[in-house]
């Protein structure tokens, strides 16, 4: 595995390191190395030597640092001299480009291959809005083709099916998007096809490359049995609640598995974990679930470990009942 070493002026370094591990889960192999106002080069030195012999000895280094130029970038090109065929230095971080370094970790094993991959990605994350403040001349960057809104002959795949309460958000569009790589993001829920301000903010959250819909249940139901427009395509389906997925199932959408990630609490909830949160209505629609043969998947970002959903039930139907 590529080691990583986050440089920067100050704590950007570390919190961006803290919100990546948020969105794609925590990594190995990445260090966060920052440059404070009372230290000097040799000081950063020392911290970047120190990050780098914490990988293996043949492991490649990729430095990801926040300004070309500025003393966290000098100081790694100093190190980098000496290992130009293995090693590479990225400047102008953001956190698009930190999550795509951290999903090509997956399946690039070079640290040049995965440096020239994830300039498209950093790039693609500058955008503004109005989009007419953008420079015309300036072309769109993009990861990857856009993926044409018509569909193909065939079945659709259903390559992920998620509850989650919030729905299309960063773990979404990052760490799960690329770990199941979906051409189609479709939302569905009756509530958020209703309203239209949520419904424009997540077809503008979707991925570069990715369409994103939101769609009625029973326009989803109806688009499981007739494929005219995602036929071919490859889906990653979110769900707000529990209910709206058994709806989605009984109805005939055909889900064998569904990732549970994120159920809000509120009240008259109780929260045996700290994502999910459950009511009675809750348990007894995942039992429902179980009933129909469906499989659950608990885990907030693919590297986290799976949780066991039959004790997670138990411990909060124990909880409402002691209330």
């Amino acid at each position: 595995m590529v080691g990583i070493v986050i440089a920067s002026h100050g704590e950007f370094a570390k919190g961006i390191m803290q919100s990546g591990s948020m969105i794609f889960g925590e990594q190995e192999k990445v260090q966060a190395v920052t440059f404070m106002p009372s230290e000097g080069p040799d000081d950063l030195k020392a911290h970047l030597e120190a990050a780098v012999a914490s990988f293996g000895e043949d492991d490649e280094v990729l430095f990801l640092v926040d300004l070309w130029g500025g003393s966290p970038f000098n100081q790694a090109n100093g190190l980098f001299e000496a290992h130009q065929d293995k090693w590479a230095i990225v400047t102008g971080l953001n956190l698009p480009m930190l999550i795509e370094a951290y999903a090509s970790r997956l399946s690039m094993t070079s640290a040049h291959e995965i440096a020239a991959h994830i300039l498209g990605e950093a790039k693609a994350g500058v955008r503004v809005r109005p989009e007419a403040l953008e420079p015309e001349e300036a072309p769109k960057a993009a990861a990857k083709p856009a993926v044409s809104n018509a569909g193909t002959p065939g079945k659709m795949e259903y390559a992920l099916a998620r509850i989650d309460s919030r729905l299309l958000h960063g773990q979404v569009a990052t760490a799960w998007s690329k770990s199941v790589n979906p051409s189609r993001i479709i939302v569905v829920s009756d509530a958020v096809a209703k309203d239209d301000l949520r419904k424009k903010l997540i077809e503008q959250a979707a991925p570069v490359g990715i369409k994103a819909h939101v769609v009625p249940i029973d326009q989803m139901i109806k688009l499981a049995k007739d494929d005219q427009h995602f036929g071919g395509q490859k889906a990653l389906l979110l769900f707000e609640s529990p209910q709206d997925a058994l709806r989605a199932i009984k109805g005939g959408v055909p889900l064998k598995s569904l990732n549970v990630g994120s159920m809000a609490h509120s009240t008259g909830k109780v929260q045996p974990n700290k994502v999910l949160a459950f009511d009675q209505d809750d348990i007894d629609t995942f039992e429902a679930l179980k009933e129909a043969g469906v499989e659950f998947d608990v885990r907030k970002v693919p590297t986290d470990s799976k949780g066991n959903m039959a004790d997670i039930l138990k411990k909060a139907q124990n909880e409402l009942n002691s209330k």
